[in-house]
Parts: structure tokens; sequence; C-alpha cells
């Protein structure tokens, strides 16, 4: 079971990027994968999930630092998950991570979003935003 994730970089301001999370040994389609960020010095944080697919209950989540601008989405054929980023500030500097933790829906309450202990994690993509 892997989850990669790839296509950060430095981006300027109000910039987009668009992250991949390729899932192998496992088909994601079947399970909520969330992206979480984390800055230096500064605590994990779920910023956007999307669930199973056919899931109804609680089937995306976006955090409010980035609700309008970020947008999770699947590729099936390709097994991948997306975050389109746009609208690209210096406070969304930070590795993004991508991460499931096998349930089917998003579990979140208000505008946090965390997994359980015994969730899988990719190793982290930089993202860097320069003004």
């Amino acid at each position: 079971v892997q989850l990669v994730e790839s296509g950060g970089g430095l981006v300027q301001l109000g910039g987009s990027l668009r992250l991949s999370c390729a899932a192998a040994g496992f088909t994601s389609d079947y399970y909520a994968i969330g992206w979480f960020r984390q800055a230096p010095g500064q605590e994990r944080e779920g910023v956007a999930c999307i669930g199973a697919v056919g899931t109804t209950y609680r089937s995306t989540f976006y955090s409010d630092s980035v609700k309008g601008r970020f947008t999770v989405s699947r590729d099936s054929a390709k097994n991948t998950v997306y975050l389109q980023m746009n609208g690209l500030k210096s406070e969304d500097t930070a590795v993004y991570y991508c991460a499931t933790d096998w349930a089917g829906h998003c579990d979140y309450s208000g505008n946090n979003y965390v997994l359980a202990d015994f969730a899988s994690w990719g190793q982290g993509t930089q993202v860097t935003v320069s003004s």
C-alpha cells in the first residue's frame, strides 16, 4: 500500500498548482482520501478530502482557509486523487501530504479534519508560494 504525492514546486503569488496523489496496492475509489499540509513550526492541517466513489455522506471537505480556492477530484482510471490549488497565497506554503484511514467518508468536525492513528500517508511534496 502506497500513496505518492507529486506536483509541488515554486509558484508566484496568485498562481496555481495541481498536486497528484497516486495510489498503489489498493483501489483508492473505495476510500476517502485527504490532503493535509504542514508549514515549519506549525501543526498539520487537514485542508481537503474527497469521499469514496458513490459516498453521499460527508463526501467532501474543505477547510475555511482553502474553501473557494482549492478543489479535490479523482481520476479512477489512473487511481489518482488531485488537489487543484488556485489563487495561491504565501500562507499556503507548506509540505502537502495525502493520506487515508480507510474510511469511506470524510470524517470532519466543523473546520477540523483529522485521521485515525493507523492512517497511511504519502511522503509529501513541497509547495512554496513566492511574492
